[in-house]
């Protein structure tokens, strides 16, 4: 067993330790498992199709319909129920969040440690691009790219990579250029390892933290990015359920029909408050200044 891997292992146990301490983990998690869970049940918890649309769901003089036994949380101006659309949009939220987060992380922390092991001309480059990236608001580069690209599921997790990796990849730079310098990666040089041991087996290690934090804190933003291009017309296209484009349904008839936007608001607002308050707590565990002040 390595001394990395012996000095791994309690550190994990005390990140269990710690996270286990904090309210808020728990109630991240709670919230995060229940959304997951809407999502991966959605056939089972759903009352109707998504996209039927029922001639029964809507009044007589053609408004939708309040919450009651046949539509528990109303019906949309088509007469579909609102809350099979909210079960399935949490399943292409989820989706899209998590395939776009695990491409940024694995393209943001490979292009960090690049840059940070590597400096020079292949640094300068990395991060120069970085910056133009980052130099745009991200709902402005999302929009941008989105009215360009054709409009499909691939381009929404794109645009969401694109405008997501370039903060992990200074934060993983930040820390390789620390790393780096330490002991025991010069130990390893000295012994004649590879530019690749040293970074897979020595540097990343020490890194990893960084993504995680990142990645966990990062799930909310995708979700709100998503919803907010969908909600534009650029992301997720009608008919297909998403919490976005159903707040864009709803923002015409938000007097006769409230429920149209208070139901994926409101989905919106407690997945992000899971995921925010899992990440927050995942960051103070994996922090040793918060188990010294504990």
């Amino acid at each position: 067993m390595t001394t990395i891997e012996l000095q791994q292992k309690p550190i994990e146990r005390g990140f269990w330790i710690q996270l286990r301490r904090l309210p808020r983990a728990w109630i991240g998690a709670a919230l995060v498992l229940m959304v997951v869970l809407a999502a991966i049940f959605a056939p089972v918890f759903s009352p109707a199709d998504p996209l039927q649309q029922f001639r029964d769901g809507l009044s007589p003089t053609g408004t939708p319909l309040p919450p009651d036994a046949r539509f528990p949380l109303g019906s949309d101006n088509l007469g579909r129920d609102i809350l099979s659309r909210m079960l399935y949009g949490a399943r292409v939220s989820l989706t899209v969040s998590i395939v776009a987060n695990v491409t940024a992380a694995i393209l943001g922390t490979f292009l960090g440690l690049w840059a940070g092991y590597y400096s020079g001309k292949s640094d300068w480059l990395i991060m120069r691009f970085v910056d133009v990236l980052l130099a745009f608001p991200a709902i402005l580069l999302a929009l941008g790219i989105g009215a360009v690209w054709e409009k499909s599921f691939t381009t929404v997790v794109a645009i969401l990579t694109i405008v997501t990796f370039p903060a992990l990849v200074r934060l993983v730079r930040s820390q390789v250029l620390s790393v780096r310098e330490r002991v025991f990666v010069e130990s390893a040089r000295a012994l004649g390892a590879t530019d690749w041991y040293i970074i897979f087996h020595h540097i990343l290690p020490h890194t990893i933290t960084v993504t995680v934090v990142w990645a966990t804190l990062s799930f909310a933003n995708t979700i709100l990015v998503e919803a907010a291009l969908s909600f534009l017309g650029v992301g997720i296209q009608l008919p297909a359920p998403s919490w976005g484009n159903m707040i864009n349904e709803g923002q015409s008839r938000y007097r006769i029909a409230p429920w149209m936007i208070i139901v994926p608001s409101v989905a919106i607002l407690i997945t992000t408050l899971g995921f925010n308050l899992l990440g927050d707590a995942v960051r103070d565990a994996l922090d040793p200044r918060t188990s010294q002040r504990q």
